[in-house]
């Protein structure tokens, strides 16, 4: 059995531009990204889900690897790749900013761990909402899903010099301020039922100025908002759930933007 230099390259070239893209989709995207998750195995998976989906996809163009339409190329597939992953990245922050600004209203802003996924300090009720969306997004088969649409990226912009044009990264930024906008929706229930407690607290101490409101207010805000935190958790998951299918919807969107 003989092959040519045409086949070897078209072949080459048909498994090299994907895994680019795919690549670039693990490095970014959430679940994937975790500093729990070795390189080495990310980019294993990376191998196997490109050798897996590498028949069904279109033909990649054949050009001189050390070529100014090669840099292009790679550098549009690791832009798409990165662009699915960054707008997953997105609904995930949206918890943290979420729980941060719940964190502060209960008083709770001093406690603080490490984010294993980000390797930074959150506080506690936002890792605690970060860990129950991640099993969430599991549960909905989320990374499923994630490695379908970026096969699907396939059919909406083939391996090309030209991908993301200016309007779709334009359309990939102005949707970070949904992001800042569904963790204060996520909050918004807790944090007015504690500025209704605080401002309770404020007219006792003016009605009893010799009642010592921090040594009762401070135990009081930290039991209600654990069960604001409570009570409002499924409606939490559901706006997490929600705001997971808007951000399939939009990338769908960014990405058809030529």
């Amino acid at each position: 059995m003989q092959f040519t230099d045409a086949q070897l390259s078209q072949w080459l070239a048909d498994f090299f531009w994907p895994l680019l893209r795919i690549g670039a989709m693990m490095m970014a995207a959430p679940i994937f990204s975790i500093r729990q998750i070795p390189v080495r195995f990310r980019m294993l998976l990376a191998v196997l889900i490109t050798f897996v989906v590498q028949p069904v996809l279109p033909a990649s163009p054949v050009v001189y690897v050390f070529s100014s339409d090669a840099f292009l190329i790679a550098v549009q597939q690791l832009g798409i790749g990165a662009a699915l992953g960054f707008m997953m990245q997105m609904v995930f922050n949206a918890l943290i900013f979420g729980g941060q600004v719940m964190a502060y209203s209960m008083g709770l802003g001093f406690a603080t761990m490490m984010d294993p996924a980000n390797g930074v300090q959150v506080p506690v009720v936002a890792q605690f909402w970060l860990i129950l969306a991640m099993l969430a997004f599991l549960m909905m088969n989320g990374h499923l899903v994630l490695i379908s649409a970026i096969v699907d990226t396939f059919t909406v912009l083939p391996v090309a010099t030209d991908g993301i044009s200016r309007a779709g990264l334009w359309e990939l930024l102005s949707w970070a301020s949904r992001m800042f906008a569904a963790g204060l929706l996520m909050a918004m229930p807790v944090i007015i039922s504690l500025l209704l407690i605080n401002v309770g607290m404020g007219v006792v101490s003016r009605a009893a100025p010799q009642l010592n409101i921090f040594a009762i207010g401070f135990p009081i805000t930290l039991m209600m908002g654990f069960l604001l935190i409570w009570v409002t958790l499924p409606q939490v998951m559901t706006n997490f759930g929600n705001l997971v299918i808007e951000a399939f919807d939009h990338s769908a969107t960014v990405l058809s933007v030529r």
